[in-house]
């Protein structure tokens, strides 16, 4: 295993979109939601442990969540949780990683992943993530995963390959799309030269660096004033202040997008950012009648294309309704079309006010 090879697990998100499983005192990233025994960030560290030493795992939260992290990864270091103060999406996350890497070991080969996806095919992932790392080390290049996509999703962010006629897996990036339309979408599909964005990066510590200095040198000028704070007492206090005065700005937005050495390994191995409910419904095992049920006790009658779960030990029965999404918990019984589910966002919103 090659002691230059780091990853980043990203854990900070709040996860809103799987209200009301998903709270704010413990949002989906903690949570087993797939029902296989291990929560998504226990999974992603499981993936990765084969990938790198673990004393190279590092990962990125909020404060709020240290003591979760703890509990669920007690192997872990605790330096090795970096807590951010605040919330500033995800290019000041990485690059408050890579500077944190960079007291360590500067001639680190880092993967950024986020804590909460789905991988099917371990096998293939951790083959793709060892060839990329090879890719990106001798090359300044920046690398991202591109699913090969089997729909027309519109949750998604697509990713433009320049020649889909080029031979082998690594093909330069040619355009950027945030979550189309559907119609956009099906053209993308029909297409052939679009790739899902699984917003899993590989590249080098050097590579990362001239980047962010090129593209976002705002940031990279916040934290290289305080360079010398990292791995020290002072820290805290450092990175209060370089979170206080720097600006939310995602990765994808603000580097791949207007960088011109971004590759693409294209790749299938059975991905999903479980961004929504319906994702999960895709995903999970159907009755006759293409209902997905997580708990004991659900009964349908005359219903199909529901996403039904409970976290109760009482009976759920459901009679006359198709392709809505109906989640019972202690507190809450959440009931919404499928079709609709991008209103739950909003939703919780009106609650907490």
């Amino acid at each position: 295993m090659n002691k230059n090879n780091y990853c980043i697990i990203m854990a900070g998100g709040i996860g809103s979109r799987f209200w009301p499983i998903s709270l704010a005192e413990k949002p989906k990233q903690f949570l087993d939601i797939i029902g296989c025994g291990r929560t998504l960030i226990q999974q992603t560290y499981d993936r990765f442990i084969n990938i790198c030493p673990a004393e190279n795992i590092f990962i990125v939260t909020g404060e709020e969540y240290k003591e979760i992290v703890l509990d669920q990864l007690p192997s872990i270091k605790e330096d090795n949780i970096l807590t951010e103060p605040m919330r500033r999406n995800t290019a000041p996350c990485i690059a408050y990683s890579n500077y944190k890497i960079k007291k360590i070991n500067p001639n680190a080969n880092i993967v950024v992943t986020p804590a909460d996806h789905l991988i099917i095919n371990e096998d293939l992932f951790i083959q793709n993530i060892i060839d990329g790392i090879s890719f990106a080390q001798s090359r300044n290049i920046l690398l991202t995963l591109g699913i090969k996509p089997d729909r027309p999703a519109t949750g998604y962010g697509y990713i433009q390959i320049e020649n889909k006629e080029i031979s082998g897996d690594f093909i330069k990036a040619k355009s950027f799309t945030e979550k189309p339309n559907i119609e956009l979408a099906k053209f993308f599909i029909e297409s052939g030269e679009f790739y899902w964005n699984s917003g899993i990066f590989i590249w080098t510590l050097n590579s990362i660096d001239k980047a962010f200095n090129e593209f976002l040198p705002e940031i990279h000028n916040l934290f290289e004033e305080h360079y010398e704070s990292f791995n020290t007492p002072q820290e805290s206090s450092a990175l209060r202040k370089i979170y206080t005065d720097a600006k939310s700005i995602s990765i994808d937005y603000g580097v791949m997008e207007k960088a011109d050495n971004v590759y693409v390994l294209c790749t299938n191995f059975g991905w999903s950012d479980l961004g929504t409910w319906n994702s999960l419904y895709t995903i999970g095992g159907k009755d006759e009648y293409d209902n997905v049920k997580l708990g004991n006790d659900i009964s349908t009658y005359n219903s199909s294309g529901n996403y039904i779960r409970t976290t109760e030990d009482k009976i759920l029965a459901i009679k006359d309704m198709e392709d809505y999404i109906i989640v019972n918990t202690d507190k809450v019984l959440l009931i919404c079309k499928r079709e609709n589910e991008q209103d739950i966002k909003d939703i919780v919103n009106q609650l907490n006010k």
